[in-house]
């Protein structure tokens, strides 16, 4: 497709201050294996509450119209004086997922980026405004960007500790909710919806991406772990009231973003749930999990766990364990946990880690779509991964399973043809969002 039927989208760039300015000259080119290309695809509108990063010790490629060579811009004029530049990503809000990655070449000295899943961005001359190559896919208001964060968070926060000063589960949620700005954190305070409780410090695996731990030469992490694994009481205590009392799609999810992998206290956290059932039989009782241990997900079953969600990149064994490095679980296992939760009557849902490029590869679909198919998935809750590309990259061109890409549309596309009615979104869905 040409860029003349795609609009006219200037490259944008950042100066040493972060500043973001459009070329007057130079089209915006998405990423193409090792260098750039002209999009193949629409952009959208920057969406409100995305922003634009800069990206350092990278340098943007753009398209010379005139000539039709790539161009690697390394500094421009601006006034009197000029100045290096680096390339430009946007970082989505919740609910959308980006199509394509931003095109730049990287310096031997750049450091490693933090954890957010960079998007391609660009300025468009039609609109006079920011566009990013994404697709919303999930427009349900309940995690709107406007409704979490509010002025009144840090005063339900504070009266909540105050009401309970010994608690170290509800701390740890708090610093998610105030610090990190967890939207499941900030439920629990709001008291609606889907709210979290973290359960586990250790993991089974040492996921390339984690956001709550990583080695010393990696990024920083998102979050921080919580030093003290809750004891089953505690997690109760919590989930209760929550079900009793919460407005909306009522939830509480074990498995949160600062924490370990919560099938590793399958023990403990269904006590948990059959306390808190015992209780009230009130709203759903979800797991975030790696899926690693399909026998301790089969405990919380019986508990009385209603939904789960089971992370992957990927549904070809390599690259799945590649990115996930595994202890003492495989891909194998993974499926079996997908089949069992199906089997045994859950809203089964995949978190699909997606990286344009390698998810929507020919051969990786046809796994993914298999998956789903075989096992009779509900929902596909798509993630854009968060990840530096140049640390996943290199993994996926070893280990993927390759063919052509056909873009994030037709992996979409193709993943509700192989199951009739699947949902594809970015967000849980509560009891009465179940078909």
């Amino acid at each position: 497709m040409s860029q003349k039927s795609l609009g006219l989208h200037k490259l944008l760039f950042a100066d040493e201050g972060g500043r973001v300015f459009e070329h007057p000259e130079l089209l915006a080119l998405v990423r193409a294996g090792d260098s750039g290309a002209l999009p193949a695809d629409r952009p959208e509108p920057l969406p409100p509450f995305g922003q634009l990063a800069s990206l350092p010790g990278r340098r943007p490629l753009g398209l010379d119209p005139g000539t039709g060579q790539i161009v690697e811009l390394r500094e421009m004029k601006l006034g009197c004086k000029s100045v290096r530049v680096t390339a430009v990503a946007a970082v989505l809000p919740p609910g959308w997922t980006r199509t394509a990655l931003p095109a730049y070449r990287k310096s031997a000295i750049a450091p490693i980026l933090p954890q957010w899943a960079y998007t391609a961005a660009a300025w468009d001359e039609g609109l006079q405004g920011h566009v990013a190559w994404a697709m919303h896919t999930d427009a349900r208001k309940h995690w709107d960007p406007a409704t979490h964060s509010t002025k009144e968070l840090s005063r339900l926060v504070a009266d909540r500790l105050a009401r309970e000063p010994q608690n170290h589960l509800l701390k740890q949620i708090a610093r998610c909710a105030l610090e990190w700005r967890c939207f499941t954190a900030q439920n629990t305070f709001y008291g609606r919806d889907e709210g979290a409780i973290p359960a586990s410090v250790g993991c089974n695996a040492r996921c390339v991406g984690c956001i709550s731990e990583q080695p010393e030469d990696g990024p920083p992490s998102s979050h921080e772990r919580m030093s003290d694994a809750p004891e089953a009481e505690l997690m109760a205590a919590l989930g209760i009231p929550h079900l009793l009392n919460a407005s909306g799609r009522t939830m509480m999810s074990f498995g949160q973003g600062c924490e370990g992998e919560p099938l590793t206290r399958a023990t403990v956290i269904a006590e948990a749930i059959r306390k808190m059932r015992a209780a009230t039989g009130r709203g759903s009782i979800n797991i975030n999990t790696n899926g690693s241990l399909p026998e301790n997900l089969s405990l919380l079953i019986d508990a009385g766990l209603d939904a789960c969600r089971i992370s992957l990149n990927s549904a070809h064994a390599p690259l799945y364990e590649a990115y996930y490095q595994p202890v003492k679980y495989g891909f194998a296992d993974v499926e079996e946990s997908v089949h069992l939760a199906k089997r045994r009557g859950l809203y089964t849902a995949l978190n699909l880690l997606t990286f344009p490029g390698i998810t929507d590869s020919e051969i990786e679909v046809d796994k993914l779509c298999a998956l789903v198919a075989a096992a009779g998935v509900d929902q596909v809750q798509v993630r854009s991964l968060a990840i530096d590309p140049e640390q996943y990259l290199p993994i996926a061109q070893r280990h993927g399973a390759g063919g052509r890409p056909l873009g994030m549309r037709e992996l979409f596309r193709r993943l509700q043809a192989a199951r009739k009615g699947l949902v594809i979104g970015n967000f849980a869905r509560g009891l009465n969002e179940r078909g």
